[in-house]
């Protein structure tokens, strides 16, 4: 599915659907369908599209994925995470919320909204750089869980999954700044 909207790159989406865009398709396809048979249709065949998506995406990595979460609730906003020991990027593609999206920012990572009954959660995955240590893990998890971590804390122990992406789909993303070190 990937699709260009602004500055991200969708990989699946079921919060946007647009019903005008599907219906000429549909009608087509299902003419015996009633107007809300071919609504519920369209959200049938999108969701079929995810489990596309799950197999294009069956990318292994080296790591654990981590999963930095902004928890929108009832109570208000909270940070935490979650990690993916698979290591899998198809496993970052699911979720139990009544609508998600997830897509790839302008900045290289894979991100998702996720929206349920209280608010929006809000999802960046990076993986673990296979140089960080049990010691640096366990640092940047207590700093995400304290709402202290940065995108410095995050970036030194983790990579953004959006290269290997990119290479499934065939676009293109900015180049991570890398710091580059003097022999002195």
């Amino acid at each position: 599915m990937s699709s260009k909207q602004n500055d991200r790159h969708i990989i699946w989406s079921n919060i946007h659907l647009d019903f005008e865009n599907w219906r000429a398709d549909l009608e087509e396809q299902y003419p015996d369908l009633s107007e809300d048979e071919l609504i519920q249709k369209m959200y049938e065949i999108n969701s079929d599209y995810l489990g596309d998506e799950r197999m294009n995406l069956n990318v292994q990595l080296s790591q654990p994925i981590l999963v930095v979460a902004d928890i929108g609730r009832w109570d208000g906003r909270y940070d935490g995470y979650a990690e993916i020991k698979t290591g899998n990027i198809k496993d970052c593609l699911y979720s139990e919320m009544d609508m998600c999206e997830w897509y790839v920012d302008k900045y290289g990572d894979l991100r998702a909204d996720a929206v349920h009954h209280d608010g929006t959660n809000h999802y960046l995955y990076r993986v673990y750089k296979d140089t960080a240590t049990d010691s640096q893990i366990e640092n940047l998890k207590a700093k995400i869980y304290d709402g202290k971590a940065t995108r410095a804390d995050i970036t030194r122990v983790t990579r953004r999954l959006g290269d290997e992406i990119a290479a499934v789909y065939g676009f293109d993303i900015p180049r991570q700044k890398k710091n580059i070190e003097r022999a002195r």
